[in-house]
């Protein structure tokens, strides 16, 4: 099984409500992969549904630990100190979240865009325009030679 695997396993059990269960496969994901953010995310939050706010606020800070600007980790940890009864601190978290919108992804020098045509935004064919423009009668030249009365 990968660490891929094992995570969407252990989602699965937190989408059922099996926080608990959830809790100790994502602890197993994290002795392989200590550094696995998203089972770390994941891991404050089943803390948090199990009604366990300080060991919430311990796994949002070590999520904070491996992405400290990642916005939804200092939403989480916001959450998590205001149902703890810390406000001040859920602020202050409240608005790093906040800060960490703003900011702008720094782009990854290894990630290509893909060029599959599949992929690509279909474009609308050009309309194709009449021939010429239609008559202007108001537009017509005056005659180069003077009539003359007959």
């Amino acid at each position: 099984m990968t660490a891929q695997d094992k995570y969407d396993d252990a989602m699965f059990d937190y989408s059922n409500a099996e926080y608990a269960v959830a809790v100790g496969k994502l602890l197993a994901l994290l002795e392989l992969e200590p550094d696995n953010f998203d089972a770390q995310l994941a891991l404050g939050m089943a803390y948090y549904r199990l009604g366990d706010f300080s060991k919430a606020i311990e796994e949002g800070h070590k999520a904070e630990k491996l992405k400290p600007h990642e916005q939804l980790v200092h939403t989480n940890l916001s959450l998590f100190y205001m149902k703890a009864g810390d406000k001040k601190i859920a602020e202050h978290h409240g608005l790093q979240a906040r800060i960490a919108s703003w900011r702008l992804p720094v782009p990854d020098p290894a990630a290509t865009p893909t060029q599959d045509p599949e992929l690509q935004m279909a474009k609308a064919p050009m309309p194709k325009l009449p021939p010429k423009f239609p008559d202007q009668p108001w537009k017509k030249k005056a005659p180069d030679a003077p009539h003359s009365p007959a």
